[in-house]
């Protein structure tokens, strides 16, 4: 059986860097896919067809890949937030999350032009956040992390300071779930050591 080339249909610097740790090189193309065409209440049906949505857009234009796509939003009391609008949003956002805990969802989707084959799922983690002062607040929004991640934090970064616990898979709070892919792939007959390089 062939091997495809490995796509990333994410513009997202810590997606990369997270198969490029488990000695995956994916070929990165952003879909620029307008999220704001699909309204859904749920959030695991969202992160679902926002992540095949990218990759059926970036999926055309590769004839053997494999392509994923990928989508996070937290969800809050029930509510679903993805990355803030700006700096007061992300302010707002913190207010409700210190102290308490957030549910981040990721969709995965994977694409497999080679033999014709898709698979959609998504994970969840419990993210568990730090009770914080107003001021420390204010100094991790001044620094423009929480503006450009799904939940307005980033573990790996900064944000990670503030994340007391976590329940579930860790990379999926990162932005994608490492177990799951791995998982996927073997559903879709091949073995994650196929795309070391």
């Amino acid at each position: 059986m062939g091997i495809p080339t490995f796509v990333l249909a994410s513009a997202s610097a810590a997606r990369r860097r997270l198969l490029q740790t488990v000695g995956i090189e994916p070929i990165v193309c952003p879909s620029d896919f307008d999220e704001s065409q699909v309204k859904i209440s749920d959030p695991a049906q969202l992160v679902e067809i926002l992540s095949q949505r990218k990759a059926e857009t970036v999926a055309p234009r590769f004839e053997s890949a494999l392509v994923m796509g990928c989508d996070s939003v937290l969800a809050i009391n029930g509510e679903i937030h993805g990355k803030p609008t700006d700096a007061e949003e992300a302010r707002q956002r913190w207010r409700v999350m210190q102290g308490s805990f957030g549910d981040l969802y990721t969709g995965h989707t994977l694409i497999d032009n080679l033999h014709q084959n898709i698979l959609v799922k998504h994970q969840v983690t419990r993210v568990y956040f730090a009770q914080l002062s107003d001021r420390t607040i204010d100094a991790y929004i001044a620094t423009g992390e929480p503006l450009k991640c799904a939940g307005a934090f980033a573990l790996e970064g900064r944000g990670g300071l503030f994340v007391e616990k976590i329940e579930g898979c860790h990379s999926n709070v990162i932005g994608l779930s490492l177990p799951l892919l791995r998982r996927m792939l073997e559903e879709l007959g091949y073995e994650v050591a196929d795309f070391w390089n």
